[in-house]
């Protein structure tokens, strides 16, 4: 059965600012706070940050956990109020059905694969002057690192996640997303000027990001990692309700031990 977990973090505390700068201290307490006997659970998380004075962890795992490690470490545990909420997810999970819309966030990291990087790091270097092969290079992955690079690798998968981002009603398109006009010579000295074909993803939709990071922290063993984090807040639309619970339950795009690929929903009151 999963459950869904809110936890306060106080941003003052020591373990807090570790917490919000290195997201494998995050995946190490989340990770403590399964039971020895969940050795399947591949638990989901992400911190939202979006009020900086109160942020909370979200977690999302398939057996029952038990957060006061962190309350006690980077919460405020001896105040009022609750300091880690733990939800039955299975009610919200029942309510997905074709046609039904939902307010969402999501937390992911956009990349892309290529196999020349325009400006490869140190590492990437080190690694094309090994290889003896060039033909058969492994792609890189490399981040998305415009917003309209971001929005479009978010849209053009909504579909096998199983829903779709509704048309904009009232907003303008996102930053980066507008269509541009054309302006073609016709002879004369005359000019006319259209607007091109409007790719699917150019039309405005329901979705903008909120948040983006770049993550730069070092694992146990010394390796270094950077990601880029991007948030996205919108409306969907369920398309196909059982290929979304298994993208709910099992996370979205890569770097899901480092608090991405968690998609939370709040049904839309009419």
């Amino acid at each position: 059965m999963p459950y869904l977990s809110r936890i306060r973090i106080n941003p003052l505390r020591a373990e807090s600012r570790r917490y919000l700068a290195n997201p494998h201290t995050v995946h190490g307490a989340v990770m403590g706070g399964l039971p020895s006997s969940a050795t399947t659970d591949r638990p989901l998380w992400r911190i939202d940050a979006n009020d900086p004075y109160r942020p909370q962890l979200i977690v999302l795992t398939r057996s029952r956990p038990d957060w006061s490690h962190i309350v006690e470490q980077a919460g405020w545990p001896d105040a009022e109020g609750e300091h880690a909420v733990i939800r039955d997810y299975a009610p919200l999970l029942a309510l997905i059905t074709p046609g039904r819309e939902f307010a969402f966030r999501l937390t992911a990291n956009p990349v892309q694969n290529s196999a020349s990087p325009t400006s490869p790091t140190p590492a990437q270097r080190k690694r094309i002057a090994a290889e003896q092969n060039p033909a058969r290079r492994r792609g890189f992955r490399l981040a998305h690192s415009t917003a309209a690079a971001q929005l479009h690798w978010f849209l053009r998968r909504t579909e096998r996640w199983g829903f779709e981002v509704p048309t904009s009603r009232t907003a303008p398109p996102a930053q980066g997303l507008e269509t541009p006009s054309v302006t073609t010579p016709v002879g004369g000295g005359r000019t006319v000027t259209q607007a091109p074909p409007i790719a699917a993803d150019s039309v405005p939709r329901e979705v903008r990001i909120t948040a983006h990071h770049r993550r730069s922290f070092a694992k146990k063993q010394g390796a270094q990692v950077v990601i880029h984090t991007v948030t996205y807040e919108g409306r969907l639309q369920v398309t196909d309700g059982e290929v979304l619970v298994r993208h709910l339950l099992n996370g979205i795009g890569p770097a899901k031990a480092y608090g991405c690929g968690l998609l939370t929903l709040a049904p839309i009151k009419n």
